[in-house]
């Protein structure tokens, strides 16, 4: 175990228990005989969500409901179907949450994602992050030796985290702690490209924005704690595979727990119940609720809170930052023998990571990954870049036939203009602009203090908060979503 990851394990085991005022009871809504009771209401059935009543579910207590949006279990796990195989057939690909971060090592703990993973089955396969090739606007260009330069920078910021945490230093920026250990990329486009790969790619914000300590904390709360594999889920069930068959052990067939396709406008709480009521005009009475919400759908004010959310509250939620991450699909031909242009111009046909490093604008369409590789889709021609912050919001306002024109003048200046063909199909996510995600996951920045960061997950009177974004170690990742759960409302007591 790093000395910085016993070091804040052992600060979030004494952080202070946060003395909250509740609202006054509320009576307009609470009263209304024409709502549905219930013990405890879940708001979102994602992770979190499922997880929560699972919970429930173990405790005896069946006196739930789930609500969500959309109409499918699993939340920002999300697939669509895309391309077509030799039969014709879709492919399935993943929108959201697409890899199982940190396994377990023998006979050590384990993350509790990969051991669901494992129990239903799902088709995964290892991430190589050393079978990477580098490009710039001259085609394939050997820049792979600044890797360890950021590598050994990285080891002194790792270190000097945990002395800010266990000292109780001001934090600051990634970048500050970048600059310390002498990494200064800024004038060198390829060195850019190299700490996009290694950290925006990860956080979906750039050092700048991000905060030294609890960027090390929650990498190493997960690949040191368990281990350091990423492993890239193709399951043609789509990921949220996992999620449904944990529901399918305590729901049963149509059960009317699960109320899906619900759109809550407001919920209004209180120290004896909550209510919260939807678009189609009916209204859940519960003694309990448990808020399952992103942290993009809390800070666009999607849904109306009575009363309005207190200072403290908003300080927390508006605190923490919820970042893009956008995965921008391509399905191209084959070659007349059966290989695609991104193996012909590799060094190595199996090459897994292609990264690209503009002459002009850090982060544009930075990195792209080959799912011919083998273990992947072989033969499926889906090639995909990744964007973040800054540039998933352009890409994600502007139009699809700008956003294609942009990332083939790129691809041809990597691979050679005439080598590569027009697309058979195209297709990416908007997150930003999902009235139900506004982002795909959390980031801590720089500054915020663990006791904001515990406004965020506070409970207002019986209205519980849950979900990635209010797990100081696990923010951003899939087991955030798992295992922010705890302290449990008293109704678990």
């Amino acid at each position: 175990m790093s000395s910085s990851l016993f070091y804040k394990k052992a600060l979030l085991l004494s952080l202070p228990i946060l003395q909250v005022t509740f609202a006054n009871p509320l009576h307009h809504r609470a009263q209304n005989s024409t709502c549905k009771k219930t013990k405890v209401a879940i708001l979102g059935a994602g992770v979190a969500g499922i997880t929560a009543a699972q919970t429930l579910h173990n405790a005896s207590i069946e006196d739930f409901v789930i609500l969500d949006v959309n109409d499918y279990i699993g939340g920002r796990v999300r697939h669509t179907n895309f391309g077509k195989d030799g039969n014709r057939n879709p492919y399935v690909v993943e929108l959201g949450a697409n890899w199982v971060q940190g396994l377990g090592s023998k006979g050590g703990p384990e993350n509790p994602i990969w051991t669901l993973a494992k129990k239903w089955g799902i088709k995964n396969t290892y991430s190589n992050y050393s079978s990477i090739e580098t490009y710039d606007q001259t085609g394939a260009s050997d820049y792979t030796s600044y890797f360890d330069q950021y590598e050994a920078a990285y080891a002194t910021v790792e270190q000097d985290a945990g002395k800010i945490l266990t000292q109780n230093y001001q934090d600051r920026t990634m970048r500050t702690g970048f600059s310390i250990a002498d990494w200064k990329p800024m004038k060198y486009m390829q060195k850019q490209a190299i700490e996009w790969w290694e950290f925006d790619w990860e956080y979906a914000y750039p050092p700048d924005q991000s905060s030294q300590t609890f960027s090390i904390v929650n990498y190493n709360a997960t690949f040191y704690q368990w281990s350091d594999e990423n492993n890239f889920v193709i399951d043609q069930r789509g990921f949220n595979a996992f999620i449904i068959g944990e529901a399918s052990t305590f729901l049963k067939p149509n059960d009317t727990r699960l109320q899906l396709s619900k759109n809550i406008t407001s919920i209004a709480y209180s120290n004896t119940g909550v209510t919260i009521t939807s678009t189609d005009g009916s209204c859940i009475q519960a003694d309990y609720a448990i808020c399952t919400f992103s942290l993009g759908v809390l800070q666009n004010d999607i849904v109306a809170f009575s009363p309005t959310l207190p200072a403290w509250k908003q300080t927390g939620i508006e605190g923490m930052q919820m970042g893009t991450y956008t995965k921008i699909f391509f399905q191209f031909p084959a070659n007349s023998d059966g290989s695609y242009f991104w193996e012909k111009g590799a060094t190595d046909p199996t090459t897994q990571f292609y990264l690209y490093a503009d002459p002009i604008s850090r982060g544009y369409y930075p990195v792209f990954q080959s799912l011919t590789a083998p273990g992947f889709l072989p033969g499926s021609g889906i090639f995909f870049v990744t964007v973040v912050s800054t540039q998933s919001y352009i890409t994600e306002q502007q139009s699809d036939a700008t956003t294609k024109a942009q990332i083939m003048e790129v691809l041809r200046s990597m691979f050679g203009k005439d080598n590569v063909p027009e697309p058979l199909d195209f297709m990416y996510p908007r997150w930003s602009t999902e009235s139900w995600a506004m982002g795909s996951y959390s980031n801590w920045p720089p500054g915020m203090s663990l006791e904001t960061h515990q406004n965020l997950r506070a409970n207002l009177g019986r209205l519980w908060f849950a979900g990635e974004a209010t797990s100081a170690e696990y923010f951003g990742f899939l087991q955030g979503e798992f295992v922010a759960l705890f302290p449990s409302p008293p109704i678990l007591s």
